[in-house]
């Protein structure tokens, strides 16, 4: 998607349509598209030790697990490309688009993690079918769980190997281990 220089406004079909054939993902937030940087080894280990064991528990059933190439809308105005998310949405969807997260994944990078901190863990707490947000460090062994209990939400900080992260929302558990697994943390983190 090639924008002009300078800040203007772009309709969600105009932002829909340029993605459809753009080389750089963009993320698009109230009229504004973001392009989206590349991940490093560790970041990609992370979110595929998850991404592999969601997909094999949900094989043949309702929900899918989706990687970094498939977007997320959960506000008329608001498309991200989570690293690693489950989605049942009803079938005959949009192929580009899922509406219905129940479990998103987000691995911190320096460049996205202030946002996926506040205004991402802001929108998808409004979104009514997401039930878990995981922020999962790729500097350390550290990951915060958000999940919706009731009408509020609880957090969860894991830190040790042995830990377990249970992805309520999918019937999934992970030790700190399987998130973690082939990740060294004496290696730098950024390609």
């Amino acid at each position: 998607m090639s924008l002009p220089k300078g800040r203007f406004i772009l309709s969600v079909a105009e932002y829909l349509e340029g993605e459809k054939d753009s080389a750089v993902r963009h993320e698009y937030v109230a009229g504004q598209a973001y392009a989206m940087a590349g991940a490093s080894a560790r970041h990609n280990r992370i979110a595929l030790n998850i991404a592999g064991r969601l997909n094999d528990l949900l094989a043949g059933g309702e929900c899918e697990t989706f990687i970094s190439d498939m977007k997320v809308s959960v506000a008329p105005d608001l498309y991200y490309y989570p690293d690693v998310f489950v989605a049942c949405d009803p079938p005959g969807g949009n192929d580009y688009v899922c509406t219905e997260p129940c479990l998103v994944v987000e691995v911190l990078s320096p460049s996205t993690e202030r946002a996926d901190r506040h205004e991402k863990l802001a929108a998808y707490r409004n979104c009514p079918s997401v039930r878990e947000y995981a922020l999962v460090s790729q500097d350390r062994m550290l990951v915060e769980l958000h999940r919706r209990v009731g009408d509020g939400w609880q957090t969860e900080l894991l830190t040790e190997t042995d830990e377990h992260c249970a992805f309520d929302s999918v019937g999934l558990t992970l030790t700190l281990a399987d998130i973690y697994r082939n990740v060294r943390f004496d290696e730098p983190a950024e390609a």
